[in-house]
């Protein structure tokens, strides 16, 4: 695991994209503050980038740097969730234009995952997290069922549970507003 973390570590650190596991399915990722990197993942999703992706980070303090303010709501579900969760906040900072949605949110994922929580860690920026499909087909339940397609796209493709045959699901997602309002996207 540690070759491909210092491996993805210096793609990324290029500007580059990697195919990697994560605490749900398989992502492809980039460095989340850097447009150009964000640019390519639509690229190789053949995704319009209307259409906000969500980012990992490794330790719940990194939350604060990404939006402006963090609804106490939001850190009680980070505390009690017992699953990958995706929380979308209202505005987003210091991130890639391209990753942000229109409404000016962002979707957040605090990882828990062996790898991408320490690529995450080791990166010390959010990292792109989505799933390594094309835009409009399903997504692949673990690598076995990644396309040759998203493969050769990418710039680097991590071989760290290539073998794990496990069928996660992707996360929750559940939208949370100021005041405590909160919305749930996907169960």
């Amino acid at each position: 695991m540690e070759d491909d973390i210092k491996k993805a570590f210096e793609v990324l650190c290029r500007g580059g994209v990697i195919l990697y596991p994560t605490d749900t399915i398989w992502g492809i990722g980039c460095d989340a503050t850097n447009p150009e990197a964000v640019r390519r993942v639509y690229e190789i999703k053949k995704r319009v980038d209307s259409k906000a992706l969500i980012v990992l980070v490794d330790k719940p303090m990194k939350i604060e740097f990404y939006v402006d303010e963090v609804p106490d709501i939001a850190w009680n579900l980070i505390e009690v969730t017992d699953k990958p969760l995706t929380i979308v906040y209202p505005k987003a900072k210091n991130l890639a234009p391209n990753v942000v949605a229109e409404d000016g949110s962002v979707g957040i994922r605090l990882t828990q995952e062996a790898f991408s929580q320490k690529l995450c860690e080791r990166f010390r920026k959010a990292i792109v997290s989505t799933s390594a499909n094309i835009s409009g087909t399903p997504s692949p339940k673990n690598f076995a069922e990644i396309s040759d397609e998203i493969k050769n796209a990418v710039d680097y493709v991590v071989t760290y549970r290539q073998d794990d045959t496990a069928r996660p699901e992707p996360s929750s997602v559940i939208q949370v507003g100021n005041g405590g309002l909160i919305k749930v996207l996907r169960a």
